[in-house]
């Protein structure tokens, strides 16, 4: 009896050894797989997250390279410049839904502060253009007192801005409204004054952070030079003008930084080759003067506004060195709020992306061709008779005032200059033939690009004077500016070359580039070719003199001086029935004073404006008081 119970008894302890042998054994195989696990398959995860908690990487950005004017006529000797293009702190503020605690509330905070102000000025502004409220439909028919029409100009004004403020509030609402989102952006590029006030409010679930955008302090001035900085497929580059075509210089080099983190979480660089200092952008200085530059923009702004003009440009250059001292365009934007723009064609200049048929301006490169050439002098003659027949073409090509004047009988070249006339330019281009002619309308520029540091510059049209053959009506027409075509920029070059003796320059925008290490690139002045001689231009430029004294031009004189220019009120061609538009022209003036020793050339363009007929009513005048406030600003003595 007693055996058989030692027996069991150690039947049991042995049962009982195993079973703990096989909880051990589990327990260490599983230790075992879970090592392996971890240092064999799930390895490389492990160490990603181990280095996201011990090592750090930062992209250190560079700071963008800023653009400068010339300060003033003094800048030579003060060295003084003006920043157009910087860079400077702004708020992004950003919700976070989950913390709001009432949306519809915050929502309408955020519209009093961030939308109000620029809501109303939209508004005034859209009803400042309306033409005086046309639509009779909606205006009182009764009554139509100055009283009742401002009531209902008011009342119209303020339901405007009522249904705009309830659409951004709504959009607002439906932001702080998303519930379990951790970020959503609320405005981007919020100044000092709103961030202060915004926190004033503590508002619950609102927060900003500063980022660093570019700025530009003269908001729409120079906008057309300038371009912009915006995304592209989600990178942050420059777009149209300078900031496009120099965005790799501007942009600078970004850095990089490879860092442990201690216990305490200070960073520890390991070697020099874990950091990357970020390589900031050039700065560029440019050739346009700021104090003419402002006048000139502010001015056609209101002239174009004031003729009811669709759009116009300003373009001053030195003749002697190409240098581009202003350059402006309407109707432009504002490039620190380039996305509020719809239409993205508004980003083009027009200074040189405009393509448009020159008219009576291009007479003076007819005339130098032919006075080059000795096909005429100044005083050499022709019979007008108001029209004349060329070779294949059906009708007769008139002169702009056929109608009005009739035949001007015998004239000289200084009088179709004077009298614009389309009989004396196609007389003075069949002079030297249609070959010669038009080889100087190629070397004066036209039909290719200047090359100017601007992105979107088109090239113009000649291609009907550059067949093998010919054909007679279409260098009659191109002798006075009509079936081809030419931007503003290659105008005023061409016209420059007249100014300056008769060299070619090529215009240019920047003088100089300071590098990040210091060093610097000073732009030269090029001389592209010799168009036409000493003794042409002088004559020439005698002849614009007449224009300006006593003929369509007088309006743009400048009291004391001796201004040369010739004025263009040319057709619209339309493009898709052919022909041209009989409402529509482009009003022209080009110019230069002193003519002895020009100190500029400009070009002014009006396009299709409705109050005036003809650039002498409209480019000349505007011409006259841009060409006397840079006389006076360079304090040139007066000669007469």
């Amino acid at each position: 009896m007693v055996s058989f119970r030692k027996k069991i008894k150690h039947k049991d302890s042995t049962n009982r050894l195993h079973l703990i042998m096989a909880i051990v054994f589990l327990i260490v195989g599983g230790v075992l797989f879970q090592l392996a696990n971890l240092q064999l398959i799930k390895y490389d995860l492990y160490v990603a997250l181990a280095s996201d908690q011990h090592q750090v990487y930062n992209e250190l950005k560079s700071n963008r390279g800023r653009i400068f004017l010339m300060d003033s006529r003094e800048q030579s000797k003060t060295g003084e410049i003006y920043p157009i293009a910087a860079n400077k702190d702004f708020a992004l503020i950003y919700a976070v839904p989950n913390n709001v605690s009432e949306a519809p509330k915050t929502a309408e905070q955020l519209y009093k502060i961030l939308n109000e102000e620029q809501v109303i000025k939209e508004v005034d502004e859209l009803l400042e253009e309306d033409e005086n409220f046309k639509d009779k439909d909606t205006e009182p028919a009764a009554d139509n007192s100055d009283e009742n029409i401002k009531e209902f100009r008011e009342i119209k004004r303020e339901l405007e801005i009522k249904r705009r403020a309830e659409e951004i509030i709504a959009n607002y609402e439906n932001i702080l409204s998303k519930k379990n989102d951790p970020y959503e952006p609320i405005m981007h590029k919020v100044s000092a004054e709103k961030l202060a006030a915004l926190e004033a409010l503590n508002l619950s679930g609102i927060d900003y952070i500063m980022e660093n955008n570019r700025y530009y302090p003269d908001n729409n001035i120079g906008a057309h030079i300038l371009g912009f900085v915006g995304y592209n497929n989600d990178v942050r580059s420059g777009q149209y003008g300078l900031e496009g075509f120099f965005n790799e210089e501007l942009s600078g080099q970004p850095g990089s930084l490879w860092a442990e983190r201690s216990a305490g979480g200070e960073l520890i660089i390991l070697n020099d080759r874990e950091y990357n200092k970020p390589v900031n952008g050039s700065d560029i200085i440019l050739t346009i003067n700021h104090s003419i530059q402002y006048r000139i923009c502010q001015r056609l702004n209101e002239f174009a506004l004031r003729y009811g003009a669709s759009g116009g440009s300003v373009i001053v250059m030195n003749p002697d060195s190409g240098a581009i001292l202003a350059m402006c365009s309407w109707p432009d934007y504002d490039p620190n709020n380039y996305s509020e723009i719809k239409d993205i064609n508004r980003f083009n200049n027009p200074a040189i992306f405009h393509q448009f048929e020159p008219g009576s301006i291009f007479k003076a490169i007819t005339m130098a061709a032919s006075l080059d050439q000795g096909g005429v002098e100044p005083s050499t003659t022709y019979m007008d008779y108001g029209s004349v027949m060329i070779e294949g073409w059906p009708k007769p090509i008139k002169n702009s005032d056929f109608e009005t004047h009739g035949a001007h009988g015998r004239v000289s070249m200084v009088k179709v200059l004077e009298e614009s006339l389309n009989t004396g330019a196609i007389f003075a281009m069949q002079r030297i033939g249609a070959k010669k002619f038009a080889d100087y309308v190629a070397d004066f520029g036209f039909g290719e690009k200047t090359g100017i540091e601007l992105e979107t510059e088109a090239s113009g049209d000649i291609r009907n004077l550059l067949r093998g053959k010919i054909r007679p009506v279409e260098a009659a027409t191109a002798s006075f500016g009509q079936g081809i075509t030419a931007t503003p920029l290659q105008i005023i070059t061409a016209y420059a070359a007249i100014a300056n003796g008769g060299l070619l320059m090529k215009p240019y925008l920047v003088d100089e580039i300071i590098f990040p290490d210091g060093t610097t690139h000073k732009t030269q002045p090029r001389v592209l070719r010799r168009v036409i001689s000493e003794r042409t231009a002088l004559l020439l430029s005698g002849m614009l003199v007449n224009v300006v004294d006593g003929g369509h031009a007088k309006r743009a004189a400048v009291s004391g001086y001796y201004i040369g220019g010739k004025t263009g009120t040319a057709q619209v061609a339309d493009m898709e029935k052919g022909g041209y538009y009989e409402s529509q022209t482009i009003h022209t003036f080009v110019g230069y004073g002193p003519v002895d020793n020009p100190k500029f050339v400009m070009l002014v363009k009006l396009d299709d404006p409705k109050s005036v007929r003809f650039a002498a009513s409209s480019a000349a005048p505007l011409f006259g008081e841009f060409a006397d406030f840079i006389l006076k600003y360079y304090e040139v003595p007066k000669e007469r």
